[in-house]
């Protein structure tokens, strides 16, 4: 596959700035005095490591999106589109123009390359293209393929290997639920405890992932987790059902005069994910359960809809809001796995953008 003169020059920049300063500098002279340029001659000054503003740099790499309505958007876009670089996976288009975070397809669906480790890629197999979906599971395939972007193959990506190994997860959950979690038993992608079930929420809502655990007392408690990453929350509210103030009133945490606001945009699917978890406790007789909306720290579209959302609760013993990075650090915290590394890198390795900026 053909490869442009900026995205040459974008991974030749990122490969020699991977380096240290000095050895970085030598290559960087090297590869010039190679090329043959002329330094007494001002048009020939280093390119490679001139800086740009976030528009050329996204447009370099087939990033500049409309799409995108804030600069973390933009970054988080970028980085994709850098790590594809890195790996020379293929790029993938859509309406005919190439997209620097889409993989190509149907290469991307043959080969799942947006998934980070065989185990992950194995799994996926297994739920979405085996078809072995537990009870009430769905897994739209979609966009899960080709788009770097998207949450869903990053919740595979960072949970499976935890599914993997309870000790870690059993850790890592510890960390993140201090006094109610001592051991995680069981992790599920896209649950949902009874889909369009009325002793549930009625509708076709599932959890991302659903963490299963013991708690100290000896008892059983859940954690269902929603995972956001480049999202600015701007879909259009789903039609409200009177199941959801059924399930609001028995939960008994929103504030009076709070529903208006939560059954609109951008609130209403944080309060039916929230709802889902609530309705699983209750009919279900859990004796711990709470829902955790995971986002990255710098996604402020993300955090600005919980801070509002959370301005509607009168008690947050069922809602938590946690940055990826915290979750991923308190992974890197409990294992030298090489993954956990890797998926930083791919994730939140946001300074590899910042050095190629002006």
């Amino acid at each position: 596959m053909a490869v442009t003169a900026n995205e040459m020059q974008a991974a030749i920049r990122m490969w020699i700035m991977s380096f240290p300063w000095p050895i970085a500098s030598s290559y960087f002279w090297q590869l010039c005095d190679g090329c043959g340029w002329d330094w007494n001659q001002a048009s020939h000054l280093p390119i490679l490591f001139a800086m740009q503003t976030l528009k050329e740099l996204a447009e370099s790499v087939h990033c500049w999106e409309a799409i995108d309505r804030n600069d973390f958007q933009r970054r988080a876009r970028i980085l994709q589109a850098l790590w594809r670089q890195e790996r020379g996976l293929p790029i993938g288009q859509l309406a005919g123009k190439p997209r620097g975070a889409m993989l190509a397809m149907p290469w991307a669906k043959e080969t799942l390359a947006n998934f980070m480790a065989d185990e992950v890629k194995q799994v996926v197999r297994d739920t979405i293209e085996g078809n072995q979906r537990q009870k009430g599971s769905l897994i739209p395939p979609g966009r899960m393929y080709a788009n770097l972007l998207s949450s869903q193959p990053m919740a595979f990506n960072l949970f499976v290997p935890l599914q993997r190994d309870l000790d870690l997860a059993s850790a890592v959950f510890a960390e993140m639920l201090p006094g109610r979690c001592s051991r995680v038993t069981k992790i599920e992608f896209e649950y949902s405890p009874g889909q369009q079930d009325p002793r549930y929420t009625g509708d076709r809502s599932a959890l991302d992932v659903c963490v299963w655990f013991d708690t100290p007392r000896g008892t059983q408690g859940f954690v269902g987790i929603e995972v956001k990453y480049h999202e600015n929350l701007n879909e259009d509210a789903d039609d409200h059902r009177p199941r959801y103030d059924e399930v609001a009133d028995a939960m008994a945490c929103f504030v009076p005069g709070s529903r208006e606001r939560l059954r609109c945009k951008p609130l209403q699917q944080i309060w039916r994910d929230h709802l889902l978890a609530g309705a699983y406790r209750i009919a279900d007789g859990l004796a711990d359960g709470l829902f955790v909306y995971l986002s990255p720290a710098d996604n402020t579209a993300c955090s600005s809809a919980v801070d509002a959302y959370m301005s509607c609760l009168t008690a947050t013993d069922t809602f938590e809001h946690w940055s990826l990075e915290s979750l991923v650090n308190a992974a890197l915290a409990n294992t030298e796995a090489p993954w956990t590394r890797e998926f930083a890198d791919r994730y939140l390795a946001f300074e590899k953008v910042e050095a190629l900026l002006a």
